[in-house]
């Protein structure tokens, strides 16, 4: 990654940090969950309201924890909204390895997350990151539980 394009993803977290534009709670939630990292002391609470067909109308976070963190969750909440429930398990999972190997994946809809590909050069952030993403595939997981009794 250029150094331009590094401080552009730098600014990027760091903006979404300090004004997350998802923060808070979805009213009428359908799926919630929440993320805790007693390491650094980190808390995700994610709330999602979903259509009836399952795609993603509405979500927001509530996040206590580094700038990491709150930017992940932000940028979470604002990639998942109009996508369908099925999609955020494989989404998760090339975030979570993104984060790990700073590996970007050759898709349109990573431009926004990539800014999160440079943690992986910090082991004990990786945490940090992928946290938000934890608590969207356990927000999705008791969704569908629930669906299906």
């Amino acid at each position: 990654m250029s150094d331009d394009a590094s401080d552009l993803y730098q600014r990027l977290i760091m903006e979404r940090a300090r004004h997350p534009l998802h923060a808070g709670r979805v009213e009428a939630a359908q799926a919630e969950a929440e993320g805790n990292n007693p390491m650094c002391g980190d808390r995700v609470r994610l709330s999602l309201r979903c259509d009836e067909a399952g795609v993603i109308i509405e979500a927001a976070h509530e996040t206590r924890g580094c700038a990491i963190c709150v930017a992940s969750a932000d940028v979470l909440a604002e990639t998942v909204i109009g996508r369908a429930g099925s999609e955020m398990a494989p989404l998760a999972v090339e975030f979570e390895t993104m984060v790990q190997t700073g590996l970007v994946p050759a898709r349109e809809d990573f431009a926004m997350l990539q800014a999160f590909a440079g943690v992986s050069a910090y082991r004990s952030r990786h945490r940090c990151a992928t946290l938000p993403w934890q608590a969207l595939t356990a927000a999705m997981n008791k969704r569908r539980e629930l669906e299906h009794g």
